[in-house]
């Protein structure tokens, strides 16, 4: 399972050190790759970071975009979307854009768009954030107490 992120991050934020502990813990383990932020204008900008990213999805990977239009499932729901998705594809390629979101090249490339809601989220924080909603899906899916829906 990868992470395909836009920008580079320091190995010593404590985004990175959140993402690193969260991924450790996702069987199988999440591996993050980084490409350069594109540059010009926004939309040069997007085209150009698409051309990266596009480069970089393998052939066999069923890709999941980060997106504001696409689907905002509750834990339980993104467990399911989940193992719908695993059973798609053994290879499953999660994409967060640069700071002008992804080309529509991408989009159009993914086999699903994801949402983490509608509030605006620093795409460094947004890693660890989904690579804890990841481990989370596997723990419900794994009958383990992690998450605790009962909970109000």
């Amino acid at each position: 399972m990868r992470l395909i992120a836009i920008g580079k991050s320091s190995a010593s934020a404590p985004e990175s050190e959140l993402l690193r502990r969260y991924a450790a813990r996702i069987k199988p383990t999440l591996s993050l790759v980084e490409l350069h932020d594109g540059y010009g204008n926004p939309a040069e900008i997007k085209r150009r970071e698409a051309l990266t990213i596009l480069n970089t999805i393998k052939a066999d990977e069923f890709v999941i975009a980060l997106d504001s239009g696409g689907a905002a499932p509750g834990s339980p729901e993104l467990a399911k979307l989940l193992a719908k998705w695993s059973e798609q594809s053994k290879r499953l390629a999660f994409v967060i854009g640069g700071a002008e979101g992804l080309d529509a090249a991408v989009i159009s490339r993914a086999g699903a768009r994801l949402s983490l809601g509608n509030l605006t989220w620093p795409h460094m924080l947004v890693r660890p954030m989904l690579a804890e909603q990841i481990y989370r899906a596997q723990m419900i899916t794994a009958g383990h107490p992690y998450h605790r829906a009962g909970r109000p």
